[in-house]
């Protein structure tokens, strides 16, 4: 461990990693089956007729998102500083849509994690 305290992953991070991996892991499995079933529909070997090729698309699109959230979950809890950076500018934009809707509680929220993540920057290298 250096002289910054790089190499001790603070329990906050730990925890929003935990729980990031757990989101990631969810999104990348419906996108998985979306994908699945949107593509046997539009090769015409699958029986649910309400997705299509739309539905591929979708699940494709859906996976990568799982797939973008399980890596920003891995780069946290290795204390990455690109995971960071991208955690921050998704809370930036989640708080600006928040602030627009009104939707205060979960703006205080925002800037709470907002603040910590900034807080424990140093650790991150």
């Amino acid at each position: 461990m250096t002289s910054t305290g790089i190499g001790r992953l603070p329990l906050g991070v730990a925890i929003i990693a935990i729980l990031i991996g757990i989101f990631g892991f969810f999104v990348f499995i419906v996108g998985l089956l979306l994908l699945l079933f949107g593509t046997a529909v539009a090769v015409g070997g699958g029986s649910v007729g309400v997705f299509g090729l739309g539905g591929a698309i979708g699940g494709l699109i859906i996976l990568i998102l799982g797939l973008i959230f399980l890596a920003v979950a891995f780069g946290l809890w290795n204390q990455e500083l690109w995971a960071l950076v991208l955690a921050i500018l998704v809370l930036l934009f989640y708080g600006a849509v928040e602030f627009v809707s009104h939707s205060w509680v979960a703006l205080i929220i925002v800037v709470l994690l907002l603040v910590y993540l900034v807080a424990v920057s140093k650790h991150f290298d």
